[in-house]
């Protein structure tokens, strides 16, 4: 029987495009002059001696850091530091005004749904949990984040290895087979079903390569939250 449900961000809850033409490009256009304000603050100057381990740099070296961020951002890279500095720029453009969280409806439909019905709600994302809760706490639909008991960033592991995922059924504490994890990455649902967790690919049109019909059968396809109920239902044995 279902009782957590993990959920993935881009591509699951959010729209790929509005972390890639919005939130990634404002980072990039602001993270050399917040680092260079900021640099002597404790936080970000921990953050980037971390840059400088993971790049094997110049610590003192703030422009040469600078350049490996924007590096980093170019490739696309999963990089903890990053992801971190990341969300504590997007915090500021939050509240700026300068954007606001995109959630799909149905997401935050079903999510406030599932949460009066009982279950516990999750999310692990490659982004920091910061820049989690910034996404959440910022929609149009109002301040999500108390809908969700926890979250999940690469600290706890990479997303596509297996690791992760028990590493996460051992913090949550429960069976992993009462656990359901959605996302649009089948690799990492693969990896979630190797540790034993249930599984829900969300192939969202505009957001997905593929169509529905052509997803492995290996997890269970939808193309909304909507269209997931009917599993916990199923699962509740109601």
């Amino acid at each position: 029987m279902i009782k957590v449900i993990i959920t993935d961000i881009e591509g699951t809850t959010s729209s790929i495009s509005f972390v890639h033409k919005v939130l990634f490009p404002y980072a990039k256009a602001h993270i050399a002059e917040y680092v260079r304000a900021n640099a002597g603050n404790n936080d970000v100057r921990t953050l980037l001696d971390d840059v400088a381990k993971e790049a094997a740099a110049d610590p003192d070296d703030i422009d040469g850091l600078i350049r490996q961020l924007l590096l980093w951002i170019e490739q696309d890279k999963k990089i903890t530091p990053l992801k971190a500095l990341q969300g504590l720029i997007w915090e500021h453009g939050y509240n700026q005004g300068d954007f606001t969280g995109h959630v799909y409806e149905d997401a935050a439909d079903s999510l406030k749904q599932w949460k009066e019905s009982g279950f516990d709600l999750y999310v692990y994302s490659s982004g920091s949990v910061k820049a989690q809760q910034l996404i959440f706490g910022h929609t149009e639909f109002g301040d999500l984040t108390p809908l969700f008991k926890g979250y999940f960033d690469t600290r706890i592991g990479g997303k596509r290895e297996a690791d992760s995922y028990k590493n996460i059924v051992q913090q949550i504490g429960v069976d992993a087979s009462e656990l359901l994890f959605l996302s649009d990455i089948e690799e990492e649902l693969d990896a979630a079903s190797e540790a034993g967790i249930q599984t829900c690919w969300l192939i969202r049109v505009g957001d997905s390569t593929i169509p529905l019909d052509m997803a492995s059968k290996k997890h269970f396809a939808v193309s909304s939250f909507a269209d997931i109920t009917p599993i916990l239902s199923q699962s509740s044995g109601s």
